[in-house]
């Protein structure tokens, strides 16, 4: 067996084409622009990276994009004040604080500054708690991103077993409520689950997202499963014997892809998708806010 190639990139731009047309409708119809701010403390060059391809995401969906980069001492009450001035913007739609965020700052306390109806990467206990309890939020945009395929991939979900590996609140447990709110039996496995491989193989759905490169080998995956790779870890070259540093998932794809029924790549799976669903959470909280019609298919 050789699995289907789940391609993210292809399937992130389709999206990002649906969102264009929607912010387009928005413009001509309503007049309306939705807005996005990102604000980015300190000089981390990952963080600069992704803040840099996030504004250029938002202004080729025609969007208005807002950065503000502030010094790595900034203290908590400028920052605190700069989040309630965005949340009193009404040409601003969705907040983001980029993480992580210097020592000093407490990011619980940041993020749920918040006005919940902007927090477009849906880390607010408030979004949190509507998701766990299966009221409309705003949804982890990675987690949304992995359901976008799986609903592309299979229609429907009801009834299939998904075995998620890892319990963070940025993917594990978002995901793992996703799931159930499309009617699977879900598992949340980790690094105490016994007998892990065992748990892995039951999954019809395995969507891996614990940082372990290539943890999950194909021998642990159910023949014609779905596997969703979350990681994204950078192999150094001088531990391998390798020419150069490369991307990997946290599993191993060469011999998963060799029993799986689709598989998502690292690089190109679900990395690309995080960055459409921002834009399309953006264009749900611009929408909520107005009253509008939401853009069918971007939401969970």
């Amino acid at each position: 067996m050789s699995a289907k190639i789940i391609d993210g990139k292809e399937f992130a731009a389709r999206v990002r084409a649906q969102v264009k047309d929607h912010v387009t409708r928005l413009v001509n119809d309503h007049g309306i622009t939705p807005g996005l701010a990102v604000v980015l403390v300190g000089e981390d060059p990952a963080s600069q990276v992704y803040v840099r391809s996030k504004g250029k995401a938002t202004h080729e969906a025609g969007m208005k994009s807002v950065e503000h980069k502030l010094d790595i001492d900034t203290s908590e009450k400028d920052l605190l004040a700069l989040i309630d001035q965005l949340n009193n913007d009404a040409t601003i739609h969705g907040i983001l604080v980029q993480l992580p965020l210097p020592k000093h700052l407490n990011e619980d306390l940041v993020i749920n500054a918040i006005d919940p109806a902007k927090d477009v990467d849906g880390f607010h206990i408030s979004n949190v708690g509507l998701l766990g309890t299966g009221q409309k939020s705003m949804v982890p945009c990675t987690p949304l991103g992995c359901l976008m395929m799986l609903r592309d991939h299979h229609g429907s979900l009801s009834g299939l077993n998904a075995v998620v590996v890892g319990r963070s609140n940025i993917v594990g447990k978002p995901m793992a409520q996703l799931l159930l709110g499309d009617s699977c039996t879900v598992t949340i496995a980790h690094s105490r689950t016994k007998d892990l491989p065992e748990v892995v193989r039951g999954a019809d759905i395995v969507v891996a997202a614990v940082g372990r490169a290539e943890m999950v080998p194909g021998d642990w995956i159910k023949p014609g499963a779905t596997v969703i790779d979350v990681g994204i870890n950078r192999i150094d070259a001088h531990e391998k014997g390798e020419g150069k540093t490369r991307l990997v998932g946290d599993v191993d794809f060469a011999s998963a892809a060799k029993v799986a029924g689709a598989i998502t790549p690292v690089p190109g799976g679900v990395g690309p998708m995080t960055i459409a669903c921002l834009l399309a959470n953006t264009v749900t909280a611009c929408s909520r806010a107005n009253g509008l019609e939401e853009p069918e298919g971007l939401t969970a």
